[in-house]
């Protein structure tokens, strides 16, 4: 009887793994969007000082090549204010996808002056230089913030670890349909070998 148990126990196990394995291995969010044959993919969290050297790299690859970048919000646990700001970052992309992005840079730009008792009003000087407004309740029925954890579990199923994690995409049929940029000032060189192929 016990060995019996074992060996389920063993089987569940071995199953758990397994299923963990190709949960964390699902790439097809590392596509471009529709119309699109190249793209830049990033996860990225407001308060992550890498995240934010990396944002004018990946604005100027934006510009330069002409190419959509696919941003999804993966605040990491031991930052205080990034949810928070994800969730405002979702309501500004409600209003105008340019703006959920100009938002996300203004972030970027003043993280060093941000904290958790400051992050509002920054979001609030923000709207404000934009000729927006920002409710006081910004999320009441939690769309937003269940879109920045929809986000995470798009990254938690590629297997998404640290911020930001950005990739090259393409249509391609040919040759590797997304390639992880961890050097970023090889960037706009995996771009044209993305392109060329």
């Amino acid at each position: 009887m016990m060995k019996r148990w074992n060996v389920r126990f063993l089987i569940l196990v071995a199953l758990g793994a397994t299923l963990g394995l190709s949960a964390q291995n699902d790439t097809s969010p590392l596509r471009p969007p529709k119309g699109s044959k190249v793209a830049l993919v990033v996860f990225e969290d407001l308060e992550c000082p890498d995240c934010a050297r990396a944002a004018p790299v990946i604005a100027e690859a934006e510009r330069t090549y002409k190419i959509p970048v696919v941003r999804y919000d993966f605040p990491l646990p031991q930052h205080p204010w990034a949810f928070d700001a994800a969730v405002i970052g979702h309501y500004f992309d409600s209003k105008s996808p340019r703006l959920g992005v100009e938002f996300r840079e203004y972030m970027f730009l003043h993280q060093n002056e941000i904290n958790p008792a400051t992050m509002r009003s920054y979001a609030d000087k923000f709207a404000k230089d934009h000729n927006t407004t920002l409710p006081f309740v910004v999320d009441p029925q939690g769309k937003f913030a269940a879109e920045v954890r929809a986000d995470r579990a798009v990254g938690n199923r590629v297997g998404i670890d640290h911020t930001p994690t950005l990739y090259v995409v393409s249509d391609g049929k040919r040759g590797k349909p997304f390639v992880e940029v961890t050097d970023r000032r090889q960037l706009f060189q995996m771009i044209d070998e993305m392109k060329a192929e």
